[in-house]
């Protein structure tokens, strides 16, 4: 039965023993508190520091459990509890602990300086156990990754880095329609997009024509961000009717727009030649796409996981850097990958002069022919049921 007086007398005399530096005194006089009011989180903190300054680990563990049996996300008793098995050497339950601890600090504010560089020493501490660990799995496992294909190489890492927190999972986010079971990758491997070289030994063709459309642009490169009038503040405010970050359409939703493919004859010819996703009134969407230095395309998703978004680097300065997920890749001119834009992307170009590259969309690969047709006919069918491109997608 609790007795809350004599927890209350007790504690404050387990405060004034400790003030004193009299550690067994102020020990017994904490056991005496929890035990005269086991509910109470804090007494058992308090007997857990003080066993801590009195050098008995079995006794600090117990008080900890205890409270962590009262409030399992209690800050203090996770931190206390992380530090106390890195000092016995249980390296993996203090990793998984120190992981915990860290979530929970990014919800606790105006942490004070000395519990922020205890932060700091536990981060350390995990990183290096979580180092040692990838080696040596890094070892275990390089026997058998030479013979695998990029994807088996790219899955398993993405295995490993997640199961040692190295990573995180992101999953499709669709603004428009998800197309259920489909992988979720960041990067599409390349073996999926032959014509790629195709596109690749084009590309000092298809930035000749660029330049020469950039020195006399007209009215052909628009804001690639235009919101409509009373939207409100957003991350895209910043680019909302902005030429740093600046489109010029080949072809729009399936739409060509010949005011710029006449512009750029082999461009045009080329994109008519490759295996783009063609839906009437939706696809494909073909652009330049212009990014000024120092600007930031903030975080976002896409429409649709059924297409796949293939980048042409055309004039690329040092440093600019894209992000799909987890990964982060700086274009090399030149040359074209493929990725999932319904994976959280963004881009930036940290430079002194104006990034440029082609973008196209194509089927998503993992889509089956009958499942490309059968998509293209849903389209086509929704529609003209509602008179329009249909808000279903």
């Amino acid at each position: 039965m609790s007795n809350p007086a004599l927890a209350q007398e007790s504690n404050a005399a387990g405060m004034a023993a400790l003030r004193g530096g009299d550690l067994t005194g102020a020990v017994a006089a904490f056991r005496r508190a929890a035990g005269a009011d086991p509910s109470a989180l804090p007494l058992w903190i308090n007997l857990a520091h003080a066993s801590r300054l009195a050098g008995d680990d079995a006794a600090e563990r117990s008080a900890l459990d205890r409270a962590l049996d009262i409030d399992r996300t209690d800050f203090t008793a996770n931190l206390r509890k992380a530090q106390l098995l890195q000092r016995l050497g249980e390296e993996t339950q203090a990793m998984m602990a120190w992981g915990g601890v860290h979530q929970l600090a990014a919800q606790v504010p105006n942490l004070s300086p000395q519990i922020v560089a205890e932060l700091e020493a536990g981060r350390a501490y995990a990183e290096g156990l979580q180092a040692r660990l990838y080696e040596r799995i890094d070892d275990a496992l390089g026997k058998a990754a030479p013979s695998w294909d990029e994807t088996e190489n790219r899955r398993l890492r993405a295995f490993v880095d997640t199961a040692l927190g190295k990573r995180q999972v992101y999953h499709n986010q669709c603004a428009g329609v998800l197309y259920p079971f489909l992988p979720e990758d960041e990067y599409f491997d390349r073996r999926h997009f032959p014509w790629l070289d195709e596109l690749e030994a084009h590309h000092g063709a298809i930035k000749a024509e660029l330049e020469s459309l950039l020195a006399d642009p007209g009215e052909a490169i628009r804001p690639y961000v235009q919101m409509e009038p009373g939207t409100p503040e957003s991350a895209w405010s910043a680019l909302d009717g902005s030429l740093d970050w600046a489109a010029c359409f080949l072809w729009e939703y399936g739409r060509k727009n010949a005011v710029v493919t006449e512009r750029c004859p082999q461009t045009a010819a080329l994109l008519e030649r490759l295996p783009l996703a063609r839906i009437p009134g939706r696809a494909p969407n073909a652009f330049f796409s212009m990014l000024k230095p120092h600007s930031h395309i903030p975080p976002h998703t896409g429409v649709t996981n059924t297409r796949a978004i293939i980048h042409l680097a055309l004039d690329i300065p040092p440093g600019c850097w894209f992000r799909v997920g987890n990964e982060t890749r700086e274009w090399v001119e030149g040359k074209a990958f493929a990725f999932d834009d319904t994976i959280d992307h963004e881009a930036m170009n940290p430079s002194d002069r104006r990034r440029a590259v082609l973008i196209v969309d194509t089927w998503n690969p993992h889509l089956s022919e009958r499942e490309r047709a059968a998509l293209v006919d849903y389209f086509v069918a929704a529609d003209g049921a509602l008179g329009g491109t249909s808000p279903l997608a």
